[in-house]
């Protein structure tokens, strides 16, 4: 399977970001991508939250969401919604959910993940984000069964947390999704070497489509995303990595990969029990 990554700016209306997001996804199609996957944050970006109650919908209202299903049923293809941020219908609790949606060939939607750790920190003097003020943490983790791969399906900030990708490793996934929009800060930092120690501890192939550059923003501050969109093999190698413009990147996936990788270093299969350590002084 050739799996297509798509690398976007997108803006905070998400009526206006169908136009591009379709035009890459058709060039990722074009491409050869059967497998095509956009970044976080696909519908729109934005730090208003009162902007977004305005332009946000539900799930199913979505139009970005609903142009990548009529998408992927045009093309017969798999299609990751990397993720979406949408209402929830939830009366008692008025944040959005921040979710990644599986698409099938026939447009159908095959799995949802709802982003479980959220960004919530201070990367520098300028730059501080809570995301759990706008936006409520999923409670599970999802893998999901394709004709060609196990997905775990993950978002971004969750690739800090190990803990996650290896009980995905070892409940099947061969391949892991993080769609991202990582602060410059941190992924000039942390971002190649996060997804790199995340493929080589399971084993398994690691897809992170990305959002990158300057978001044009009709409210609230200006946002800017890391780029670098990055297809890791099993065994740790970058096959591929989309720089900081937007356009789309391939990789080829073949699950022998996985086996050998796994075969190597069979860590998945060496837990041992151990008591905790004592807290610090």
């Amino acid at each position: 399977m050739r799996a297509g990554l798509v690398q976007l700016t997108v803006g905070d209306l998400p009526v206006e970001n169908v136009a591009p997001v379709r035009a890459a996804v058709r060039a990722a199609i074009a491409g050869g991508a059967g497998f095509v996957l956009t970044p976080e944050c696909t519908n729109g970006i934005s730090a208003d939250r009162q902007h977004q109650h305005r332009v946000l919908t539900e799930e199913a209202a979505d139009p970005v969401l609903s142009m990548l299903r009529n998408e992927a049923a045009r093309a017969g293809v798999w299609v990751l919604a990397g993720s979406v941020i949408v209402k929830t219908g939830d009366a008692t609790d008025d944040r959005f959910a921040n979710r990644s949606v599986l698409i099938g060939p026939d447009g159908a939607v095959a799995a949802r993940y709802d982003k479980i750790h959220l960004f919530d920190v201070q990367v520098s003097e300028t730059e501080t984000y809570r995301e759990s003020a706008g936006i409520r943490p999923g409670d599970r983790a999802v893998l999901a069964q394709t004709p060609f791969a196990a997905l775990g399906m993950t978002i971004c900030y969750d690739i800090r947390f190990p803990h996650l990708y290896r009980a995905l490793a070892q409940a099947g996934a061969q391949v892991l999704t993080v769609p991202a929009a990582f602060s410059p800060v941190t992924g000039a930092a942390h971002w190649e070497t996060l997804l790199r120690a995340r493929a080589i501890e399971t084993g398994c192939y690691v897809l992170a489509p990305a959002q990158t550059g300057t978001h044009p923003q009709t409210t609230g501050r200006v946002r800017a995303t890391h780029g670098h969109s990055l297809a890791v093999a099993p065994w740790g190698e970058v096959l591929a990595d989309a720089g900081t413009q937007p356009g789309v990147v391939y990789a080829d996936l073949d699950l022998e990969a996985v086996r050998s990788a796994r075969a190597r270093v069979p860590s998945l299969t060496h837990d041992r029990p151990h008591a905790p350590p004592e807290p610090a002084a």
